[in-house]
């Protein structure tokens, strides 16, 4: 995926709504902005904790969420279906965790395919993306 596009997401409100108001009531800013990819990934890294059938499936519906808001961001945002999101720039890390998650969970429940396409996909968006989520 060689593009010299570097896309710079612009800040998620998510963030300092989850700063100000605090992990119980972390639902509650999930709801009040269902585009954060943030979210949807933080959610899915949480049911990855968890290592049993139900989990896994939660954890791949979230992140499959978290991971298509990102994209509908990105193309707002000038990305043409291929190009740099660095892991660098702070607000381009909800995409690329909910990218990472979808990896993770699909593997669990045996997409193969799916878990090495995004694991690829990661790594051609950021290479230390990859390194620090798969660390």
């Amino acid at each position: 995926m060689a593009s010299d596009v570097v896309v710079h997401l612009p800040e998620d409100p998510a963030l300092a709504a989850i700063s100000e108001k605090g992990r119980e009531h972390f639902l509650e800013v999930v709801a009040a902005y269902p585009e954060s990819s943030l979210c949807w990934a933080l959610l899915a890294e949480t049911c990855l904790a968890d290592d049993d059938l139900g989990s896994s499936l939660a954890a791949y519906a979230y992140a499959r969420t978290g991971y298509h808001r990102g994209l509908d961001t990105l193309r707002r945002n000038g990305w043409k279906g291929s190009g740099a999101v660095p892991w660098e720039h702070e607000p381009n890390r909800g995409f690329l965790r909910a990218l990472w998650a979808l990896s993770v969970a699909a593997g669990r429940i045996g997409e193969s395919e799916e878990q090495q396409r995004c694991a690829q996909f990661l790594r051609d968006s950021s290479e230390t993306a990859y390194q620090e989520l798969t660390s």
